[in-house]
């Protein structure tokens, strides 16, 4: 059984998208790895907030290896073929990657919270053996979740010949894709999104409300101000990421979702090094010493 991507464009149009595509993904790739390299060689930024930012540029590299590689040989060939097992593991890769993202930025917000609203207990609570347990869970119950959704997926019903609305391997897709009886896994993939994001934007909002709460009993405006900037990137990222998952998900329109799942898939892992970089001084003194 094969799938046929719908991503049909003229010989022109695609030398274009190649080489956006392929701009994309080097800029994605070089941005994540230097923030990598950054912070493993350097041993001042050893500390939590690196750990998680660090695991975040793994998770973006990760996550947009993907899909955009496919993408720019299915543009540059013409091929828009893809087998029924390259087709579930893309799905079973792209989910796992999104649902730890999910949860790592609630790892993050955590980070936050503690940092702020106990500063003297800071690197006591949060010590190497929390991140680790932080972090393992984010990994551990996205991969869970994903074999539960790759276990549905693999019951569904399919022609001899499927052509997936998207440029990739996509849930919604399938199910549009699909001849059998989606109810159930309709009814499955919203609690399970329900879920999902009642605990990391729960977590995330309660942890914002102690932030801004401690904040605001900080006397001076300069001081309000310098405190709260510490969480601006991770607030930017927070509202790009579940933003662009919503108005992905909240759609039914098939064409808009080509526009909406290469926005969700490159927006998050192209701004994160260029936000945390831009609003962080020790990442922009690092940046400049490692250009000399």
């Amino acid at each position: 059984m094969f799938y046929v991507f719908a991503f049909l464009i003229s010989a022109n149009e695609r030398i274009i998208l190649v080489t956006a595509v392929l701009l994309i993904y080097l800029i994605i790739l070089s941005g994540n790895l230097l923030i990598i390299s950054l912070i493993c060689l350097q041993p001042q930024l050893h500390t939590s907030m690196y750990f998680f930012l660090c695991n975040l540029s793994i998770l973006d590299i990760l996550y947009v290896s993907t899909t955009l590689p496919k993408l720019i040989y299915i543009s540059h060939t013409g091929d828009h073929v893809i087998s029924y097992t390259g087709c579930l593991a893309q799905l079973y890769f792209y989910i796992l990657f999104a649902d730890t993202e999910c949860f790592l930025l609630t790892a993050m917000a955590i980070d936050r919270f503690v940092a702020i609203c106990f500063p003297l207990h800071y690197s006591l609570i949060m010590s190497k053996q929390v991140c680790v347990l932080l972090a393992f869970p984010a990994w551990f119950m996205s991969s869970v979740n994903a074999s539960g959704l790759m276990y549905l997926v693999h019951n569904l019903i399919f022609s001899d010949l499927v052509e997936v609305k998207n440029f990739f391997c996509d849930l919604k897709a399938l199910i549009f894709a699909s001849i059998s009886d989606t109810t159930s896994l309709r009814m499955f993939i919203l609690v399970d999104a329900m879920l999902i994001g009642a605990i990391s934007s729960g977590l995330i909002f309660t942890s914002y409300i102690c932030i801004i709460y401690t904040v605001l009993k900080i006397k001076s405006s300069h001081g309000r101000w310098k405190t709260f900037s510490s969480c601006s990137s991770h607030i930017t990222i927070v509202v790009v990421y579940f933003g662009s998952a919503m108005s992905l998900y909240l759609t039914d329109s098939l064409q808009e979702d080509v526009i909406l799942s290469m926005m969700f898939v490159t927006l998050v892992p192209m701004l994160n090094p260029l936000i945390y970089s831009l609003r962080n001084k020790e990442l922009k003194t690092l940046y400049r010493h490692s250009e000399k």
